[in-house]
């Protein structure tokens, strides 16, 4: 049963290949589907010892570099169980204090997705403080229109490229602005929203492209956004949240680095996976719909929505801010080499930036070179 032994070497081989320090997609890919190989490994050891088969080198070779193999990628997996240590501490039902609460549903309803009510009925189901749309383009924003006397402050950014955004509020929101932070293509919404006790909160809602074949050659923009944004945030003296699809999974290398980098904190380490994504695989999914916040913030409630026909799940999380969390909590460690690893990946970033944007120029004056030429 030669199957069993290439079973364990595609896993020997994918476990250890997201380990290579490159930006191509065909490198960071093996970043999100984790579980899946760690399950597909467990099954590789179980045949291995159950084989009734002379145990050869080549065999005990195989089944040592799987123990690797398994042991690296439960390393990765296991923080987002129950089993381990929660980083965010759970608001007691004698502490939940309304005034000082947020709630959120982050969706990414898929441009084309016309089940439009599915989300609504969501919406005025769980009565959010925010609601973040991601791929909403200007058929997005029509429909959403019912939801509107309900959150008079928002942020519109209906774009047809996949990329579009809408963030609705009912809390009042301060200094908003609509960035493209590496790309012309790619926005982001930055605001103050101001709590029910006056307190402000920076929040800043992602959407960078994923490194795939048919989006981003590279993880390199998408690291490089993140990053950025993980920069600023450092330097803050507020309360933060930064959410969105991050196109990235919690356990990935950059997302690990951004909390290192941001001080944020992820609500899933400690208690489960909140896998977003692909909604119509159950074997295929992974977590790329995200919740960061600032140390200050607890969490009261954390769950994912049903489908709504689009390729992710929403997410619904209500946070609490107060002193006494801030006191308990701690920020990840950060290192020198933390930062200087993240400065590499903006500088990086912003140069491809400049380079695809030279492109894109450099093509637009061919172009118009060529229509306007006199023939002779």
């Amino acid at each position: 049963m030669i199957w069993i032994e290439a079973l364990a070497v595609v896993v020997i081989w994918l476990s250890f290949w997201s380990l290579i320090p490159r930006d191509e997609w065909w490198f960071r890919s093996a970043d999100f589907p984790r579980l899946q190989i760690l399950v597909l490994g467990l099954i590789a050891f179980v045949l291995l010892l159950v084989w009734d088969q002379p145990w050869d080198i080549w065999r005990e070779l195989i089944f040592i570099a799987l123990i690797a193999a398994l042991a690296y990628q439960l390393k990765m997996v296991l923080p987002y169980t129950f089993i381990w240590k929660k980083q965010v501490k759970q608001v007691r039902q004698n502490q939940l204090n309304s005034k000082q609460q947020i709630s959120v549903i982050v969706s990414n309803v898929l441009t084309p997705n016309q089940q439009y009510h599915l989300l609504i009925a969501q919406i005025q189901q769980h009565q959010p403080d925010l609601v973040l749309t991601l791929e909403s383009d200007q058929i997005w924003q029509n429909e959403l229109a019912v939801i509107e006397k309900d959150y008079p402050y928002r942020v519109p950014v209906p774009l047809d490229n996949l990329y579009g955004m809408h963030l609705y509020s009912r809390l009042e929101l301060k200094d908003s602005e609509i960035k493209f932070i590496l790309s012309d293509e790619i926005p982001s919404i930055h605001t103050t929203v101001i709590l029910r006790s006056g307190q402000p909160v920076q929040l800043y809602c992602l959407h960078p492209k994923p490194p795939s074949p048919t989006e981003a050659k590279d993880s390199t923009l998408r690291d490089a956004e993140l990053l950025i944004v993980g920069d600023q945030v450092k330097d803050l003296d507020q309360s933060c949240i930064v959410m969105g699809d991050l196109n990235d999974v919690a356990w990935s290398r950059t997302t690990r680095l951004f909390q290192r980098i941001s001080g944020l904190l992820d609500p899933r380490v400690g208690r489960h996976y909140v896998n977003t994504f692909h909604a119509d695989y159950p074997l295929l999914r992974w977590s790329l719909d995200h919740v960061f916040h600032s140390t200050d913030f607890a969490l009261v409630e954390m769950k994912r929505l049903p489908h709504i026909g689009s390729d992710h799940f929403p997410v619904h999380v209500v946070l609490q801010t107060g002193r006494i969390f801030d006191q308990l909590q701690e920020e990840l460690e950060q290192t020198d080499a933390d930062e200087q690893e993240a400065q590499q990946a903006i500088q990086e970033g912003i140069e491809q930036a400049e380079k695809e944007e030279k492109m894109v120029t450099d093509e637009i004056a061919q172009d118009y070179k060529n229509e306007t030429k006199v023939p002779p």
